[in-house]
C-alpha cells in the first residue's frame, strides 16, 4: 500500500495541498467508509444508495452529477460497480490511500461474514437448524432472483431490438450452453456497430436513480467542481501504479501455478477467477450463471445446492454480492485440501478467491478513472452498454431458472440432442415446501414490497421451523 501511495505522491506533488481544500480529514473519511460498509446491504443497488445518501445527501462531500459520472464510469468496467464506485470516490477525496481504504472496507466485512458462515456451514451443515436455516434461504433467493430479472428488464428492455438480445442471450446459455463471457462480447460489439452506424434502438441509457434528496451542485459540495490535481490524466502515474496492481495479482497466482501445477485445486481456482474478474460485465447475478456451471458441473466443487446456500450467504451479509465467489473458493478447496487439513485450505481457498477478484477492481479504477472525461457522451459507448445490459437480462433470466429447477425439484434428468441440452424435472419429485416458501417470498417481494434482508430472514426461520417440525 505505502509503495501505491509513494507513487501517486510522486506523480502529482501538489496534491497534498489540493487534497486539504475540501476540509474533509483522511480518519474522517475512514469512519465514513466504515459506516458504509456496515450497511452495503441489498445488492448494487442498496449499496449505491446508501453511498449517494451518505455521500451527497448527508455528508454534502460530492455533488450529483460527479456522483452519477464516476458511476457510470464504473458500469463500463467488469467488476462489482458499487465496490469499484467507493474506490473511485475514495480516490477523488483522498487519493490513492483514499481509494484504497474505501475499497477494502467495502469488501471487509462481507469477506468475514461469509468466511464465518463458510466455516459453520462445512462444520454443522448437518444439523437440522443449518439444514432448515439454508433450506428457506434457497426459496427467497429464489424470488430475488426473478425479481432481479424484471427490475433490470424493465430498465433495460426498451425496445424490440432490446427484447430480442435478451431473448438471444437466454436461448444461447440455456439451450446451447453458449460461455457467458462470448455472449456478452456478441452483444457489445452488436451495440458498438448498432450504435455508430446512427441507430437509434441503442441509444438508451442506464444507470442507478439517486437518493430522494436536495439536488446537490458540484459547486456547492465540499469537493467543489474543479477537478483535483491528482485526478487529471497523468499517463506516466497510471502506468507505474498498474504494473504495481497487475503484480500484486498475477505474481502470486503465477507462483502458485509454477510450485503446484495447473491441476491443483488453488492454480483453477485463481485462473478461473481471474478470468472472471475481466469478464464480469452487468453484474453478479449476471456472471453467477457461468460461475455455476463452471464451478458445478465441470470443476465439482460444490454442489447445485450449495450454490444456492453461497448465495443466501452472500444476500444476507454486507459487501458486494459477487462475495459468493469467495464460498465456491473455499468450498472448492475444503474438498480437495491435498496435503492440508481441510479447513485451512478451504481458508486459504477464500483467501485467493478474493484476491484475484477484487483486486483487479482497483486496477481498472486507478488506470482509467484519470481519463474518464474522454468516455463522456461516447455515443458508441452508450450503445454497447446497451446492449450488453440487454443480454445480461437473458442471463439472469437463464440463472433464475436454474435456480428454480434445482430449488423446487429433488431430481432431474438430462437430455441432450445436438447442440441442445437440457435438465428436466421429474415433476413427482417436486419439493412442495419449497414452492410454498417461493411463492410466500416472491409475494412478499413483488407484492407488498418487502425488502430483501427481510424476506430472506423470514424465510430463514421459516425453514428452520418446518425442519425442526417435520425432523
Amino acid at each position: 500500500m505505502s509503495e501505491m501511495t509513494d507513487i501517486a505522491d510522486k506523480a502529482a506533488p501538489d496534491v497534498a495541498r489540493q487534497g486539504q481544500s475540501h476540509g474533509i480529514s483522511f480518519s474522517e473519511a475512514v469512519r465514513v467508509w466504515a459506516r458504509i460498509a456496515a450497511l452495503s446491504f441489498g445488492g448494487p443497488a442498496g449499496q449505491i444508495a446508501v453511498m449517494h445518501r451518505i455521500l451527497v445527501d448527508e455528508k454534502r462531500w460530492i455533488g450529483e452529477h460527479r456522483f452519477l459520472h464516476a458511476l457510470n464510469y464504473c458500469m463500463l468496467l467488469p467488476g462489482p460497480e458499487a465496490q469499484q464506485l467507493a474506490v473511485y470516490i475514495g480516490w477523488l477525496l483522498h487519493r490513492t490511500a483514499g481509494g484504497l481504504i474505501a475499497g477494502l472496507l467495502f469488501v471487509l466485512p462481507g469477506f468475514l461474514a461469509i468466511l464465518g458462515l463458510s466455516y459453520i456451514y462445512t462444520a454443522f451443515g448437518n444439523v437440522t437448524v443449518v439444514e432448515g436455516l439454508f433450506f428457506g434461504l434457497k426459496a427467497a433467493v429464489l424470488a430475488v432472483v426473478f425479481q432481479a430479472v424484471f427490475r433490470i428488464g424493465g430498465r433495460a428492455l426498451k425496445n424490440r431490438m432490446m427484447v430480442g438480445i435478451a431473448a438471444v442471450a437466454f436461448i444461447a446459455i440455456f439451450l446451447f450452453r453458449v460461455p457467458f463471457p462470448l455472449i456478452i462480447l456478441a452483444a457489445g460489439v452488436l451495440g458498438y456497430v448498432g450504435a455508430r452506424v446512427g441507430s437509434p434502438l441503442f441509444r438508451i441509457g442506464g444507470g442507478h436513480k439517486g437518493g430522494t434528496g436536495t439536488f446537490l451542485r458540484d459547486e456547492d459540495s465540499a469537493l467543489g467542481e474543479e477537478i483535483p490535481v491528482h485526478a487529471r490524466p497523468n499517463l506516466a502515474w497510471s502506468l507505474r501504479i498498474s504494473g504495481v496492481l497487475l503484480a500484486l495479482w498475477l505474481l502470486p497466482l503465477a507462483l502458485i501455478v509454477i510450485v503446484l501445477g495447473r491441476e491443483s485445486v488453488f492454480s483453477q481456482i485463481g485462473l478461473f477467477f481471474s478470468q472472471m474478474a475481466v469478464v464480469t460485465f452487468g453484474g453478479a447475478y449476471a456472471v453467477l450463471a457461468y460461475v455455476a456451471q463452471e464451478a458445478v458441473q465441470h470443476y465439482g466443487w460444490l454442489r447445485p445446492s450449495e450454490m444456492l446456500d453461497g448465495l443466501g450467504m452472500a444476500e444476507t451479509t454486507p459487501g458486494p454480492l459477487i462475495m459468493v465467489v469467495q464460498f465456491v473458493g473455499f468450498m472448492g478447496a475444503y474438498r480437495d485440501p491435498g496435503g492440508l487439513h481441510p479447513m485451512a485450505a478451504a481458508t486459504l481457498g477464500a483467501m485467493l478467491t478474493t484476491w484475484v477478484t477484487f483486486v483487479p477492481c482497483f486496477l481498472w479504477i486507478f488506470l482509467g478513472a484519470p481519463f474518464i472525461e474522454r468516455l463522456r457522451n461516447n455515443i458508441a459507448l452508450t450503445g454497447a452498454m446497451s446492449a450488453i445490459t440487454a443480454a445480461v437480462v437473458g442471463v439472469i433470466l437463464n440463472l433464475a431458472v436454474w435456480f428454480g429447477l434445482h430449488t423446487l425439484f429433488a431430481e432431474l434428468v438430462s437430455w441432450q440432442f445436438g447442440p441442445f441440452a437440457l435438465d428436466i424435472p421429474v415433476l413427482r419429485s417436486l419439493v412442495m415446501p419449497s414452492l410454498l416458501l417461493t411463492v410466500a417470498a416472491g409475494t412478499a417481494i413483488f407484492r407488498f414490497n418487502a425488502s430483501v434482508i427481510t424476506t430472506l430472514l423470514a424465510c430463514a426461520l421459516a425453514g428452520m421451523g418446518w425442519t425442526l417440525a417435520t425432523a
